[in-house]
């Protein structure tokens, strides 16, 4: 079976993937987009890819890419984040950070407090920026990766656990065009439902109807956010999770009852959360 993950290789995905599937092919991909896209195009079977950080709240691309592509979750797998700062060993100083958006965001005051007046640069994966760093002795670059990738890559860690905050976690889900569940041997947290919300146009109240679908029913939500549709200005979509086991009747019902409100309901699975910690 070929998973893909959010590479390169020793990207924070990675590592996740590897926890999921030990024992399966992983391909790399350079972008969250072409993750969904190989699923999309059966070059792989499942793929892996980041959902929310504890610090910096929900990776936008990947619930925009849940609302566009026809997708499932299959499992979610919370796992610690530890940032730390790396030059290329021939260097002694930097003059710019390189890393992922998240990643940068993540260690934005621990910069600000120790290096205030150096530059950073959006990359495509922390992974990514370690190997950029490696191939680049020339450049005084620094890079925001994990340990793994200062390893793989042959850099420097010149500050560990720079991250702002020590309670620093990712969730990582797994997507497939397969409407089932993926048990792991990894300690369970909980189980949730899913679902994405379109609600229709000019239609008063409509968000506090839904609401309610779930609140009579006494079904508690986790998680609620709302992403512009991108067709103009007051147009969303809403992402729930509902935090419950599933009940062939009152989950199917509050579906059910939703639909006939006028809005239209993307399920995208019924799943088991993990914890992995180090």
């Amino acid at each position: 079976m070929k998973i893909a993950y959010l590479g390169p290789q020793a990207s924070f995905t990675q590592l996740a993937a590897s926890q999921i599937f030990p024992s399966e092919e992983l391909v790399p991909q350079s972008s969250i987009l072409d993750c969904f896209n190989a699923v999309k195009n059966n070059e792989v079977d499942k793929a892996v890819v980041p959902l929310e950080n504890s610090i910096e709240g929900t990776v936008s691309m990947t619930l925009d890419y849940l609302y566009d592509f026809e997708v499932f979750i299959e499992t979610e797998l919370v796992m610690p984040i530890a940032h730390h700062l790396m030059i290329h060993p021939d260097n002694e100083t930097f003059e710019k950070v390189i890393s992922h958006p998240q990643a940068l965001a993540q260690t934005f005051h621990f910069r600000y407090d120790h290096f205030k007046d150096i530059p950073s640069q959006d990359y495509s994966s922390t992974a990514a920026s370690a190997k950029l760093v490696s191939e680049n002795p020339q450049e005084k670059w620094a890079a925001v990766a994990n340990r793994y990738s200062a390893k793989l890559y042959g850099l420097k860690i010149i500050h560990e656990n720079i991250q702002d905050f020590e309670q620093n976690h990712t969730k990582f889900i797994v997507i497939s065009k397969t409407k089932s569940a993926l048990d792991i041997p990894l300690p369970r947290t909980s189980e949730k439902t899913s679902l994405i919300i379109t609600l229709p146009e000019d239609h008063a109240g409509g968000l506090h109807q839904v609401l309610s679908v779930f609140a009579w029913r006494k079904m508690n939500l986790s998680k609620i956010e709302s992403r512009t549709l991108k067709t103009g200005l007051g147009n969303y979509f809403f992402f729930i999770n509902v935090a419950s086991e599933w009940h062939n009747v009152l989950s199917q019902n509050a579906i059910d009852e939703i639909v006939a409100l006028g809005t239209k309901v993307k399920f995208l699975g019924h799943y088991n959360e993990y914890i992995f910690e180090e």
